[in-house]
């Protein structure tokens, strides 16, 4: 795996923060500027990885209304993404290049919390530099930001970065255990974190219609099936589109973006239930009655969500843009042994703990995998001496991957089930397998593909498909263009993106 090779795009001639430094009147502000036209708000909704294909198919079939009437009424875009190698075919990587106009070439971002750490110009900081209001609510791999009348939550894998407006925090540190200990049966949150997390949601959005929709799940895992559990991952988009209407309504952003990931879980998580025949390891028949329709039961969730997006938009006389970044397909590279199974340490605090590693803090990233950091690079060539003896039939269990001296990212690298009792070394001595790791339920189906959605929403009503693709870095400087800004010329040598034609008619 690559180190991070991000190039430094912070001197003060291309840094959009610096405008801060002089008083608020005194800023640039093209909305006011003489000569130039108002833009509209924009809403830009992240909907991580969601197909071209099952879009189209359930549009047809009337699965998906909302989605049928915003494709009708756009400028309809595939795209492509700023890479070839499938390695980097990862949407932590995809969607910071869109964010930032440069290519992985150029900002180097491999891991999912690199992004918070590099020093990239990005559209929020553009615009907040030329004065406009902007929202992000859990963009992936995202920077902070802190501005007069302007929100950031962070993604949910991100324990760096502190929210803005403060109170913000009690949302994200609540969803972000939740988030990264998914599988696990504990999050560490005490009956405290409950109640900030409440009292948040009260004062901050929370409508009935979602309160309905957890109780009505909790209920069905508690007195019908637990094994429902599953469907919970459509409650997140609910809870965060109650707290950014709220901060919409109150702060009225010109730009605001909002990610969601719950179709991209389902769609790894189940699209050999969806399509078995695509499959040589079929999945057993009660799985297929009960996760046939999980990737449909997402897109019409996310579908749901949609048109509270487009009322809220039309509310705010903004309009909506809609991405993917990218999309998925069926996963085969595994078949051959059982499909890829996932393991996932039960404690990690106690294994770093029993095999007597030191270090400054421990961060789940994605699935199985944990970020490391250290005080020293002796420190984390200790670190990754002690859990390389950890040994499954004589091969290691964790495999590695460094960012920078002082950082580590480490998973668990067996791919294939493992029946109880599997035994494992911990240096001289033999232990359980399965009292050091679990198996994480749902077996990958689903890998990225490098096609994506941009749809735009028209001012003239019309659907306008477009048989040329575009790139995932001409969505930059289309925004920006939009909004009448002009990226720092350091910037603007270094993009490789163009204005989409006519985007906005």
């Amino acid at each position: 795996m690559p180190k991070n090779s991000a190039i430094d795009l912070t001197p003060a001639s291309l840094n959009p923060l610096a405008a801060f430094e002089k008083p608020v009147a005194e800023r640039a502000n093209p909305r006011t500027m003489p000569g130039t036209q108002a833009s509209c708000p924009i809403i830009f909704l992240e909907f991580n990885e969601l197909c071209p294909r099952l879009l189209d198919n359930w549009m047809r079939a009337g699965e998906l209304p909302n989605f049928k009437a915003l494709h009708d009424t756009s400028q309809i875009y595939i795209t492509n993404v700023d890479v070839e190698d499938p390695l980097y075919l990862e949407p932590w990587i995809q969607w910071y290049s869109m964010h930032t106009g440069l290519s992985y070439e150029q900002h180097g971002i491999f891991h999912l919390t690199d992004g918070p750490r590099a020093g990239h110009a990005d559209i929020w900081r553009l615009l907040i530099a030329a004065g406009y209001r902007v929202g992000n609510c859990g963009s992936m791999n995202a920077r902070r930001f802190d501005a007069p009348g302007s929100y950031y939550l962070p993604d949910p894998w991100c324990t760096s970065e502190r929210a803005s407006p403060d109170n913000l925090n009690a949302f994200h540190s609540f969803v972000a255990a939740n988030v990264q200990e998914y599988t696990n049966d504990s999050t560490g949150l005490g009956m405290g974190d409950y109640a900030k997390f409440l009292g948040f949601l009260v004062t901050h959005g929370l409508t009935p219609a979602t309160v309905f929709s957890i109780l009505k799940q909790l209920g069905t895992e508690k007195l019908v099936d637990p094994a429902e559990h599953w469907r919970r991952v459509a409650l997140l988009d609910r809870l965060q589109f109650d707290v950014f209407r709220h901060y919409q309504l109150s702060m009225k952003p010109h730009f605001s973006t909002f990610f969601a990931n719950s179709v991209a879980h389902l769609q790894h998580a189940y699209w050999r239930e969806m399509e078995p025949e695509a499959f040589q390891i079929k999945s057993s028949e009660q799985n297929q009655k009960r996760y046939g329709d999980a990737i449909l039961f997402g897109y019409k969730e996310t579908d749901a969500l949609l048109g509270q997006m487009m009322r809220l938009a039309k509310q705010q006389h903004a309009r909506i843009v809609f991405a993917t970044a990218l999309s998925q397909q069926p996963f085969l590279k595994y078949e051959g042994i059982g499909g890829q199974h996932f393991y996932r340490v039960r404690k990690i605090e106690s294994l770093l703990k029993d095999l007597g590693i030191s270090y400054r803090s421990v961060q789940p990233t994605m699935t199985h995998q944990y970020q490391l950091t250290f005080d020293s690079n002796a420190a984390k060539e200790d670190a990754q001496a002690k859990l390389a003896s950890l040994r499954l039939d004589g091969r290691q269990v964790f495999g590695f991957d460094e960012a920078d001296d002082h950082s580590l990212y480490f998973g668990c690298s067996v791919r294939s089930f493992q029946p109880e009792p599997a035994m494992m070394t911990v240096g001289n001595r033999e232990t359980r397998f399965q009292d050091i790791f679990y198996h994480i339920d749902a077996t990958k189906s689903g890998r990225h593909h490098p096609d994506g959605c941009l749809w735009i929403q028209r001012g003239t009503g019309r659907r306008q498909p477009h048989d040329d693709r575009v790139s995932i870095l001409d969505v930059l400087p289309t925004l920006l263009a939009h909004f009448q800004v002009e990226a720092p010329m350091e910037l603007q040598k270094m993009m490789k993106g163009k204005v989409i034609p006519n985007a906005f008619a």
